[in-house]
């Protein structure tokens, strides 16, 4: 591994933090979350058409760069300094690789160059509050998560005219805003009882009844930079993902390549995060005095920061390697690193609050910004004990016998 970065990942870097700095401050993220989309249309367009982020690790065949996912999570480090709103995560962390993987050609075709070009945004819909389950992160995800047979879930039904979907899905990440789902539900009963994913595209509404049985609604969510919809399908119309022919396919396996990787962009964006709470901290310190002096230069706060620094650049080094890790083919270090990002950010935000004082309470200051975002994602994606523990089961190292290498 060369740990370091090209001139072009410098520079995606260095464009997209200059842009951001001028669009992004905190008072545009408070802007654009309360538009019905959650985001900035006018900035993601310009994410979109001037720096390409959508299709950054798609392929050129697709109206994509062609980049990897070190690409991708140097690209959301710097969204998650900014807390930038964005349908990024949803389309081209979790929607895009399933579509690359379990797409026919002629979906991929039809697909892709559009969300490359960010004309679509797309969202994976999974069952109840089944995504950490769904992608492998906290444990095995062939259970019955997506339904099992049983009430609930979300059901798929094959008809002469095609599929129809019934069921539920919470927490789907922009899946008020989104142009496409891709749902995942499951089928066959209990004699050969399997998950596939659908999609489902159309006009569809947001905040109420969109077209054939589809309704979405935008939830009130911890952190408000992470919109999630709840999804309520009523015999919906719905296509395969793939072809009849690929019915068989391992999608639980897929599911799990799709959330590693998810979770290496997922802790770049935290480090990005904890990063900038941390910078923000170190300024105030130095600015606020007590007892005539700045409060930077007491030594129990010097240590403080210090012990924050250390943790961030070491989770930092475990972002890195495991974007670049997961790109090379390598399995289960994605969550790991997750782990560690996340556990960073939720300190140095905690930290920050209480190194700012009374300010650091206030609605009017970010730093209870960067708290939620700590705090929703280990809701949506941990918690950080049960990303540790899937990691080490799988890797065997309490369960006795040979320890997998």
């Amino acid at each position: 591994m060369d740990a370091t970065f090209t001139a072009e990942q410098e520079e995606i870097r260095r464009t997209l933090r200059e842009l951001l700095l001028k669009r992004c401050g905190p008072e545009e993220v408070r802007t654009a979350v309360q538009t019905a989309d959650g985001y900035d249309p006018a900035l993601w367009e310009t994410l979109a058409q001037q720096l390409g982020l959508p299709g950054l690790a798609l392929p050129e065949a697709y109206g994509g760069v062609g980049c990897s996912v070190t690409e991708l999570a140097l690209a959301t480090e710097e969204l998650g300094r900014s807390l930038t709103p964005s349908p990024l995560l949803a389309t081209a962390v979790l929607s895009v690789p399933l579509l690359l993987a379990l797409g026919s050609e002629d979906q991929r075709a039809a697909l892709l160059p559009r969300i490359a070009a960010g004309e679509l945004t797309a969202a994976l819909a999974v069952p109840g509050a089944s995504l950490t389950t769904a992608l492998g992160l906290t444990g095995d995800n062939r259970g019955d998560w997506a339904g099992g047979g049983r009430a609930g879930g979300v059901q798929a039904r094959q008809t002469d005219g095609g599929w129809r979907l019934y069921g539920q899905a919470d927490q789907v990440l922009d899946g008020h805003s989104a142009g496409l789902l891709l749902v995942a539900a499951h089928t066959g009963g209990f004699a050969r009882s399997r998950t596939l994913l659908f999609l489902v595209r159309g006009p569809l509404v947001r905040d109420g009844s969109g077209s054939a049985g589809v309704t979405r609604v935008r939830l009130t969510s911890l952190d408000e930079t992470r919109s999630q919809a709840r999804i309520q399908l009523r015999d919906v119309e719905a296509e395969l993902l793939g072809d009849d022919e690929s019915a068989d396919v391992d999608v639980a396996g897929v599911l799990a390549g799709v959330g590693d990787s998810a979770a290496a962009v997922l802790a770049a964006e935290a480090v990005g995060a904890a990063d900038r709470v941390l910078e923000r901290t170190v300024e105030y310190v130095k600015q606020r005095e007590q007892f005539g002096r700045a409060i930077g230069s007491f030594q129990a706060v010097k240590h403080r920061l210090a012990d924050l620094y250390v943790q961030v650049q070491a989770a930092r080094s475990a972002a890195y390697y495991a974007a670049w890790a997961t790109g090379a083919g390598e399995e289960r270090v994605g969550g790991l690193a997750l782990a560690q990002a996340l556990e960073a950010l939720r300190i140095t935000s905690s930290e920050a609050v209480q190194l700012h004082g009374g300010i650091g309470f206030t609605w009017e200051h970010e730093a209870h910004l960067y708290f939620k975002r700590a705090a929703g994602d280990e809701l949506l994606f941990g918690p950080v004990h049960r990303l540790r523990e899937h990691a080490a089961d799988a890797a065997r190292l309490f369960g006795g016998g040979e320890v997998a290498v």
